[in-house]
């Protein structure tokens, strides 16, 4: 199994409007539908305003890497640009 921690640092007072195209777009439903996915959950940070938590795991790195391939991850990688100043990834395994 893999998890990541996805902290997405978005423009002040753009953390909304990030969830709310990600939510447009069905990122979350995308990904829950694909091969190996077990989690894939938003979290709004309390002390960070401008942050966005993902919490994502997958049973293998291969499907992991297989989602990072998909139109819906390109169409997340353009968003990203427009919402958010910088992403923060930690990578456990288990």
């Amino acid at each position: 199994m893999l998890t990541w921690n996805v902290t997405y640092h978005c423009k002040p007072g753009q953390r909304d409007a990030f969830y709310q195209a990600l939510c447009a777009l069905g990122v979350r439903a995308n990904s829950r539908a694909e091969d190996g996915n077990c989690r894939y959950d938003y979290y709004f940070a309390a002390e960070a305003p401008d942050d966005l938590l993902l919490v994502e795991t997958w049973t293998t790195p291969e499907l992991q890497q297989a989602h990072c391939q998909t139109e819906k991850f390109a169409q997340l990688q353009e968003c990203k640009a427009q919402f958010c100043d910088g992403v923060e990834i930690e990578k456990f395994t288990w």
